[in-house]
């Protein structure tokens, strides 16, 4: 390092976001980048560990103190070098990322954490000004096809990583534009979409054929799909919704977290709506149900079409605002996030149960919660199994816990020294409330990958939780389909989708070597 001991003199300072009172009006991207000098003294904190846990919290593994280090000397190209070797895509994980690397950060145990994914950010950014950012095609190609099937971040990386040793490769999306989640499911005000086709742009340039508005299985068939490519990669995400199955669901204006995210994006990118199926917060009062950062995308997207009001609930207790000795470093803790969408207003309410909706002339106007305890579990009370989605913090995206009667519910412990017993959740006597609601948004995860099409036509095995079910080389229970991302490990991060799409591609390059 240029300073070992730069983290001493200088303390963690995070990039600026867009005043509230601006950026409210417009779905521009909310953070600001930070200037070339301060990233440098930023990545000068990095303090050379012996062994530096930021790998180990990392998915893909980037070069963190490495490319710290070259930041911090001015070395910005070398540093882009680096962090492109591990990393497909820096340049959306260093805006959405949950920087898992950051929360195993040595200098984190007893001092803020280096601001790695906003290092990240600067390295990348600045490689696309200087025009360090090149197409590099392969030399030659192996005369292989594979098609991946969804455009998400696992089928992207992992269509990138064939491409680039050789194979030619076909992505096939059966929306209109590329993307998948990146394009469909984050707002713009964290990830505004030049950045995605930027990054297309030399992808293309690279060989990489894309094929839009194409659902496979559907609009191709599936054995042909089979004759024609000698690998098939499954990256088709986790998309069929949890959903809330209490009295007054089937009431107007319930909708859930991605209809309404992807519907948001849809407008911003000038994409007309049938009125009839328009989603619209203007003037509205909005319940938000699910704490996790869909429902903290959504709360954004409300302020932005000019909600009345909003409110989010969450089943889970307030996590606390620092580590606890159940999440001890460099473990990824359970604390309160508050995102740029908090910050613009809203309300939050934890230990909320929902009950049931009640309407009028057909459409929702009040939501019946009731708050709830979390107790020691009792020896006599029997467990009782529960689904486990995995949105991002949302509890109520990992149990669905909405119960019509008041039997008390087991919930898991986070705590290792407790690894067989679970919490007891209970309704607090007399506690029962309603929330005003003329739009409900429901984010509460998602199950499993559409089973309708493909995936039943190609009659491969799925998991105990409905997910593709794959070896340890991702490969399916049919020879040469392969799966990764969301529809083999379950809804969760980008960084892990980009990490399983990247195994999956090396696992593919190798099958396809030995056939």
């Amino acid at each position: 390092m240029g300073d070992s001991g730069a983290f001493l003199k200088i303390g963690r300072q995070v990039g600026e976001q867009r005043p509230v009172c601006e950026r409210i009006r417009d779905y521009g991207e909310s953070l600001l980048l930070r200037p070339y000098k301060q990233s440098q003294e930023q990545a000068s904190r990095c303090m050379d560990c012996g062994t530096p846990f930021c790998h180990w919290g990392c998915p893909i593994g980037n070069y963190i103190p490495e490319w710290n280090d070259l930041v911090s000397r001015g070395h910005w190209k070398k540093a882009y070098e680096l962090l492109e070797a591990t990393n497909d895509m820096p340049e959306i994980t260093g805006r959405v990322c949950p920087a898992l690397c950051e929360y195993a950060c040595v200098l984190g145990i007893n001092d803020e954490p280096v601001t790695i994914r906003e290092n990240e950010l600067a390295i990348i950014e600045h490689a696309f000004r200087k025009g360090f950012v090149r197409p590099r095609p392969p030399r030659r190609r192996t005369g292989k096809k594979i098609a991946v099937i969804g455009s998400g971040p696992s089928g992207l990386s992992c269509a990138v990583r064939l491409n680039r040793a050789g194979h030619s490769v076909v992505v096939f999306e059966k929306d209109k534009k590329i993307g998948g989640i990146l394009r469909y499911g984050i707002p713009d005000f964290k990830l505004e979409k030049h950045v995605i086709e930027r990054r297309l742009y030399v992808w293309k340039k690279e060989g990489v054929e894309f094929k839009t508005g194409v659902n496979v299985g559907k609009d191709l068939d599936a054995s042909k799909l089979i004759r024609e490519f000698d690998a098939v990669c499954l990256t088709m995400g986790s998309r069929v919704p949890r959903d809330l199955n209490i009295e007054g669901r089937g009431l107007e204006g319930i909708h859930y977290a991605m209809d309404y995210l992807a519907q948001s994006n849809m407008r911003v990118a000038g994409e007309k709506i049938p009125k009839r199926k328009v989603i619209d917060a203007k003037d509205k009062k909005v319940l938000i149900i699910g704490g996790g950062d869909s429902g903290a995308d959504c709360v954004g997207i409300a302020h932005r079409q000019g909600a009345a009001c909003c409110v989010q609930i969450e089943l889970l207790e307030k996590p606390p605002e620092c580590r606890t000795e159940d999440y001890p470093w460099p473990a990824y803790p359970m604390i309160l996030k508050t995102s740029t969408s908090h910050e613009e207003g809203g309300e939050r309410i934890w230990s909320i149960l929902t009950k049931r909706f009640t309407g009028k002339n057909g459409h929702v106007k009040r939501v019946s919660c009731v708050k709830v305890e979390f107790n020691p579990p009792s020896r006599n009370s029997p467990p009782v199994r529960v689904g486990m989605g995995s949105e991002e913090n949302s509890a109520s995206a990992r149990f669905p816990l909405e119960r019509k009667d008041s039997t008390p519910v087991r919930v898991p412990s986070f705590k290792k020294e407790d690894k067989n017993t679970c919490p007891i959740m209970k309704e607090i006597p007399e506690s029962e409330f309603e929330i005003e609601a003329d739009l409900v948004i429901l984010a509460v995860g998602f199950l499993y990958p559409e089973r309708k099409g493909l995936i039943s036509k190609l009659d491969i095995d799925l998991d105990g939780r409905g997910n593709v079910k794959t070896d340890r080389d991702y490969m399916t229970s049919k020879k040469g389909v392969f799966a990764a991302g969301d529809a083999r490990k379950g809804q969760s991060l980008i960084v892990w989708a980009i990490s399983e799409g990247r195994d999956a591609a090396h696992s593919i390059d190798r099958y396809l070597k030995a056939v």
